[in-house]
C-alpha cells in the first residue's frame, strides 16, 4: 500500500512539476524565446500549479488543502490560455501546444477528482486531531484510481 506522506508523493504534484519544465524548455526556444511578457507569465502560471499542491498539502487541513488545488486548477486554466497565445502566434508548434495542452487536462481532471475525495473524507487534517489519520486517509495509489 502507497503511502502519501509528502507533497513529492502525489501523481497531480509530479505531473505538474513536468508540465514546468515542458513550459520552461517550450520557453527557451525561437522564437518564443523573445516574447518576454508571455515567457514570464507562462512561466509563474506554470510554476504556479506545482507550488499551489505543494503548499496546500503542507497546511494540514483539507479545507486548505483543497481551496489551493482550486487554485492549482485555475493556473492550468492560465496555463492552457498562455499555450493558445502561443500558438496562435507560432511561437510553438501544434505538436507542442497538443503535448501541453493534454498534461494540462490530465492534471486538471486529477486535481478535480482529488478535491471531490477530500471533500467526501471525513479527515479534516492533523492540525485538527492529534495522532495519526484514519487509515483509510493514505490509502493506496490514490491518484491512480481516481
Amino acid at each position: 500500500m502507497a503511502t502519501i506522506r509528502r507533497f513529492e508523493d502525489l501523481l497531480c504534484w509530479q505531473k505538474s512539476r513536468l508540465l514546468d519544465n515542458k513550459v520552461f524548455q517550450l520557453t527557451r526556444k525561437q522564437p518564443l524565446v523573445n516574447d518576454f511578457s508571455l515567457i514570464d507569465q507562462w512561466r509563474r502560471a506554470s510554476g504556479s500549479v506545482m507550488d499551489n499542491i505543494a503548499e496546500g498539502f503542507e497546511r494540514d487541513g483539507n479545507k486548505e488543502f483543497i481551496n489551493f488545488l482550486s487554485i492549482s486548477k485555475g493556473s492550468l486554466g492560465e496555463v492552457r490560455s498562455q499555450a493558445y497565445r502561443a500558438l496562435d502566434r507560432c511561437n510553438i508548434s501544434q505538436a507542442e501546444f497538443d503535448d501541453v495542452h493534454g498534461l494540462c487536462l490530465e492534471i486538471s481532471s486529477l486535481l478535480q477528482r482529488f478535491m471531490a475525495y477530500l471533500k467526501a473524507s471525513d479527515y479534516k487534517g492533523t492540525k485538527y486531531k492529534v495522532g495519526e489519520p484514519p487509515a483509510d486517509y493514505f490509502i493506496s495509489d490514490l491518484e491512480s484510481n481516481l
